[in-house]
């Protein structure tokens, strides 16, 4: 009593919905559906939806299980398990095939990143270590990427640019703690879905972008000429610099060049044989794999003997110089809040890449091995390697392709194989480094540039994404243009933007399709006899649907089994059908509506002008408004001439009366207040067009709760007592359910007589029919169409119970009633009859509503 009092204090009202109820709404639905069990839905409520969010002791218990993967097979790590992730297959040592590969790698990375060659072999090892802890790929190799690599050498001189204070070192190692402290957040709140908001042509354009601008960056290292030119410019203006730096060119750029071209062919040569010899593919893959190393070595070797007792100063061509033993740069990473606050502008686009380039890395391989991972559960592992890794001097790191690849060739078994990798990396930092010193930086570069050639988008894919979606192709050049002439932060931020847009723009101007019937027929052939062809002349076609008409499949011709079913197509045909396919309306005066890209506030006015404009162009208004006074008439109202009378206009008066409009909701799965106050304002227009007649609002493929409860509150899914007038046929979905034995005594109930037509049809309603229709029921049994129509020229519906009644004798109602009970129930709540499980249903419903208003309308009642 005080909620109703306080409700009307504020001036809710809160019995507007039931006004709008007929007041026998409840009955009629419950008489229609006997003697099936009623069945009355409720909607939905925030406290329930709370609930199902509160976790529970289970659920927490298998949360903290699942951030550590590794419990869940480290028990089971047995010798063979070793063997694979040491040894792996017949041409393969795991960790010293990836070893080889990863050092070199790492370290050109590293000079990418504008840092010492050691930290790049600081940040793969800490991805190493650790990504067994919390992975969950068995092929995933975390290191140092040129990628990656390129944006936190953006990143360090961006910083340095606004305060030179602060050393290249401590800005790589706080940049990359600040990314694991968010990807760890995003990784245990489980948000790894926020991704598919990135398009992958966002990500493609942004590689390439960020592929031709590592090239172009790392050309001067490779030509000796990098003294010369300032590689932080924009790409095109290094590009130009190089240009006219050519002539100055070094003995370095022999170094460079034939590093690059040695590569490219080993690559070639190996991928070649593979295919030749199939039984050595793993022999080629592995010399492949290890090419880089073999160049460097080669390179490193010919250094030492022209560069022998010289200072890197004084050396033929630039060389690496001292690199440092162990882990000499560990330490805690600075949070300065001076630096954390000139990097953080600078995480959205470092973030983004590393979680997208691991898990697309991930993903291609585990469709490749057959296993899934857990998205979110390897950004919690890249978000431990970033935030540890920063401790031993390590910087930002992710998947890398190459040593994945490496790995996944291998065989290995577990992602335990990951760790010998890193017993490797720590080899090379305590024993290998004084052959570092030699190492060319021509060299090195070259090997960068040979690296980023495979990340360029290949035209092949062009093609294929101007095959798939042409404007996927607009935006990818739009990203790869912005990222070489301005930033690569441009060019990603600016393609996820684009892309939202042109989303946004497609859903706001959709417009949804009227649809019309089409009888359909599924044809299937198959020979009659064996080992004859489909083109033989005694190929039969057939239709897998139940026959309804002996003397229409007649008409259908030799090998055909009649008839089909209904199907609903476009009635403007812009969908691409063969337009010799007959599509009609389903009956004058009721239209059926299809949202095309669901129904928010983005599109509401965009469908709901469009249902307006279609609905009023084809039916005519039932009561022209008539005005005693000029001054009466609205000011945006046509006057009719006095002249004109209705037999001046054929075509108007040739219009039907609307009479019901059947939305279909299967694409919509939420509505919200805007949009049900569009679909609201529309029914209020088209009320009025058809006033004083009631118009039907039938909704098929209401599949979420809370849709329905919106629907219903704004007073949808059920006939109104305002417009109605109590002329509405209650019609229900009916659903078989998992009881109902006793339905085989009704099916086949034992008779030492023949079967009579009643006794048939009252087995056929109990145990073959999947939906019981009231309205085709009361059409024929109690509504009184026809030559049944009442003296008063008024149908008073029936229900179910009564047919079953009327179709059955009375020796067998009981059991069909019985039979009817155990076996159907309603889908829908009975309380809202005008929700229906699917468009045949709907259709069929309002059809033979209008029917029956039409008949009535006949006989001057309507």
């Amino acid at each position: 009593m005080g909620m109703r009092v306080a409700a009307k204090a504020v001036g809710i009202d809160q019995d507007a919905k039931s006004r709008h109820l007929p007041h026998d709404l409840k009955a009629r639905a419950l008489g229609a559906v006997m003697p099936l069990d009623p069945f009355f839905e409720e909607d939905p409520t925030v406290k329930e939806w709370l609930l199902e969010q509160r976790p529970t002791l289970a659920g927490t218990s298998r949360y903290i299980a699942s951030l550590f993967p590794f419990v869940r097979w480290i028990g089971h790590y047995n010798l063979q398990w070793l063997m694979g992730d040491v040894i792996g297959g017949k041409y393969f040592v795991n960790g010293i095939t990836l070893g080889f590969v990863v050092v070199p790698q790492a370290m050109a990375y590293a000079i990418l990143a504008g840092l010492r060659p050691e930290f790049g072999l600081y940040t793969s090892f800490t991805g190493a270590a650790l990504y067994w802890l919390f992975g969950t790929s068995k092929d995933i190799a975390i290191g140092a990427t040129a990628v990656v690599s390129l944006l936190v050498g953006k990143i360090i001189e961006a910083a340095r640019a606004e305060n030179p204070e602060f050393a290249p070192e401590e800005v790589s190692k706080t940049i990359a703690a600040l990314s694991g402290c968010f990807l760890l957040v995003f990784g245990m709140l489980r948000l790894d879905w926020l991704i598919e908001f990135i398009p992958h042509v966002a990500i493609a354009s942004f590689v390439t972008g960020a592929s031709v601008t590592i090239t172009i960056s790392q050309m001067p290292t490779v030509l000796g000429i990098a003294d010369k030119i300032n590689t932080r410019d924009a790409p095109y203006a290094v590009f130009v610099n190089t240009c006219r730096a050519l002539p100055k060119a070094t003995v370095g750029a022999a170094v460079g060049l034939t590093a690059i071209l040695i590569l490219h062919v080993i690559k070639s040569f190996c991928a070649r044989m593979a295919v030749k010899q199939k039984h050595k593919a793993k022999m080629w893959d592995t010399i492949s794999s290890i090419r880089m190393t073999f160049v460097i070595l080669l390179y490193t070797l010919i250094s030492f003997i022209v560069n022998r007792g010289l200072s890197p100063e004084e050396a033929k061509f630039k060389i690496l110089g001292p690199v440092p033993t162990g882990f000499q740069a560990a330490g805690t990473p600075s949070f300065n809040p001076d630096l954390v606050k000139l990097l953080i502008p600078q995480l959205p686009a470092l973030l983004i890449i590393l979680i997208i380039e691991h898990i697309a890395i991930g993903k291609s391989f585990a469709r490749l091995n057959n296993y899934t991972i857990v998205p979110s559960q390897e950004i919690i592992s890249i978000g431990a390697a970033n935030l540890l890794g920063p401790f031993l001097g390590g910087y930002a790191a992710t998947g890398s392709f190459s040593g994945t690849a490496i790995l996944s060739k291998a065989g290995v078994r577990t992602p335990l194989a990951g760790v010998f990798n890193g017993l490797i990396l720590i080899l090379a930092l305590y024993a290998l480094t004084s052959v570092f010193y030699f190492i060319p930086s021509a060299a090195l570069a070259g090997l960068i540039v040979h690296c980023v050639s495979n990340l360029i988008t290949p035209p092949a894919t062009l093609v294929k994404y101007w095959q798939l979606a042409p404007l996927d192709v607009f935006i990818y050049f739009v990203g790869v243009f912005l990222s070489i002439f301005l930033s690569l932060e441009t060019g990603i931020y600016a393609t996820v933007g684009l892309s939202f847009l042109i989303l946004l723009l497609r859903i706001a101007r959709s417009q949804g399709r009227f649809l019309g019937r089409a009888r359909m027929h599924v044809l299937s052939s198959h020979s009659k006899g064996g080992g004859r062809r489909p083109s033989d002349a005694s190929e039969h076609w057939e239709q897998r649907l139940p026959s309804q008409s002996s003397q229409h499949s007649s008409s259908l011709g030799h090998g055909w089994v009649n008839n089909g079913r209904e199907v609903f197509l476009p009635l403007d045909r812009r969908d691409g059908s063969n337009p010799a396919v007959d599509v009609s309306s389903v009956h004058p005066g009721v239209f059926i509506y299809r949202f095309t890209e669901g129904c928010t506030y983005l599109n509401q006015a965009q469908c709901v002008d469009h249902i307006v404009a279609h609905i009023t162009s084809h039916t005519r208004k039932t009561n022209m408004n008539e005005y005693k006074r000029p001054g009466d008439r609205p000011w945006n109202e046509a006057a009719v001439k006095k002249t004109d009378q209705p037999s001046d206009y054929p075509n108007e008066q040739n219009l039907p009366l609307l009479r019901a409009v059947i939305c279909d909701f299967n694409t919509v799965n939420h509505v919200d207040s805007s949009a049900v106050e569009g679909l609201m304002d529309m029914r209020a227009q088209l009320d009025r067009w058809a006033a004083p007649a009631a118009v039907e609002w039938h909704l098929a493929g209401v599949r979420s709760r809370w849709t329905r409860r919106a629907l219903v509150a704004a007073g949808f899914g059920y006939p109104s007592a305002v417009t109605s007038g109590g002329f509405w046929i209650p019609g229900f979905d009916v659903g078989a359910t998992s009881s109902g034995d006793t339905a085989t005594v009704v099916a086949e109930p034992p008779r030492k007589h023949p079967v009579s037509r009643a006794d048939q049809e009252c087995a056929d309603i109990a145990d073959a029919t999947t939906r019981v229709n009231s309205v085709e029921d009361l059409a024929d049994c109690e509504l009184g169409l026809g030559d049944r129509l009442s003296s008063s020229g008024t149908a008073t519906p029936g229900s179910v119970a009564g047919h079953l009644r009327h179709v059955c004798d009375e020796g067998h109602a009981g059991a069909c009633d019985g039979a009817c009970r155990g076996k159907y129930a309603p889908v829908f709540g009975i309380d809202r009859p005008f929700f229906h499980v699917d468009l045949v249903s709907a259709v069929s419903n309002a059809v033979e509503s209008a029917r029956w208003r039409d008949k009535i309308g006949e006989a001057g009642q309507c």
